[in-house]
């Protein structure tokens, strides 16, 4: 049985793993000045940041629909047997509810809520996708992402929470103060929902190395086979010392420093930086 495994563009994950696993990514919309973009197609996310600098407008986004999905699905099936669909939160976006509903017309697709965002998810995807390829049953991979869902640590460092606050995210109180601060918040993602976890002062260098000690040095519960260095952005020397800082806390086999997208960056800003990671 060939499985097709799907997903959207939120996922965050590189060129590289989509088309080495076939990975069907359907784009979620960018809004700027009425005008639907598809995110990482038609914009990306220096787009964003150049127009809302531009303008101090914020684009917007809107989840994939269930046409969008019907239509993906019925393309792919033509050359697959059935498909798992690993979906974006549900608590963040309609995205995996409007999946749901175009899985009704299928009776070999199953969608997972994936709770999780960025490379978080997109982790959950490329699993799915080895699994796909090894030959196992839909019903055998959809439980297996569902099981390895809460192992998934996610996190991010910003640089300001101005962009949080104009997308409604947190209140003009909470980014004002942080700002006056000097502060740089840490934000965490449980059970599908961001959250407020810490805040470092200083730099937003010298905050990022802080946070991946914090986040990594000394644990023993850490499964080492994989590790997203994920950001908004940064300059490549920047990357280049914060994979080292990763790897002298922890020996991971894998390592990739990589872009987020429109949705993700368009919510969290420039200069947001996370790792993402299981836990054992």
């Amino acid at each position: 049985m060939k499985v097709k495994i799907s997903t959207d563009s939120t996922c965050d994950l590189p060129r590289e793993f989509i088309e080495r696993y076939d990975i069907g990514v359907l784009p979620l919309y960018i809004i700027r000045d009425g005008v639907s973009l598809r995110d990482g197609i038609d914009i990306t996310a220096q787009d964003m940041y150049e127009y809302t600098e531009r303008t101090g407008k914020l684009c917007s986004t809107s989840a994939v629909t269930v046409a969008d999905y019907t239509a993906a699905w019925a393309e792919w099936l033509k050359d697959a047997d059935a498909i798992v669909h690993v979906a974006f939160s549900s608590e963040l976006s309609a995205s995996c509810n409007n999946a749901r509903i175009a899985a009704g017309e299928f009776t070999n697709v199953t969608v997972v809520d994936s709770l999780n965002l960025s490379t978080g998810f997109g982790q959950l995807v490329i699993d799915a996708a080895i699994m796909a390829g090894a030959g196992h049953a839909p019903e055998e991979i959809a439980a297996e992402v569902e099981r390895l869902v809460p192992k998934m640590d996610v996190s991010f460092v910003l640089n300001t929470l101005e962009y949080l606050r104009k997308g409604g995210r947190c209140t003009t109180i909470q980014a004002l103060g942080a700002n006056l601060l000097g502060l740089k918040p840490c934000i965490e993602v449980h059970d599908g929902k961001m959250g407020v976890a810490k805040k470092y002062r200083g730099k937003i260098e010298a905050a990022y190395h802080q946070y991946i000690r914090d986040r990594l040095q000394g644990r023993d519960d850490i499964d080492l086979r994989r590790v997203f260095i994920t950001d908004s952005g940064l300059p490549d020397d920047v990357r280049a010392r914060l994979r080292e800082t990763v790897l002298e806390c922890q020996p991971f086999k894998e390592v990739y420093n990589n872009p987020a997208g429109c949705t993700i960056s368009g919510h969290c800003g420039p200069w947001c930086m996370g790792v993402l990671y299981y836990h054992k």
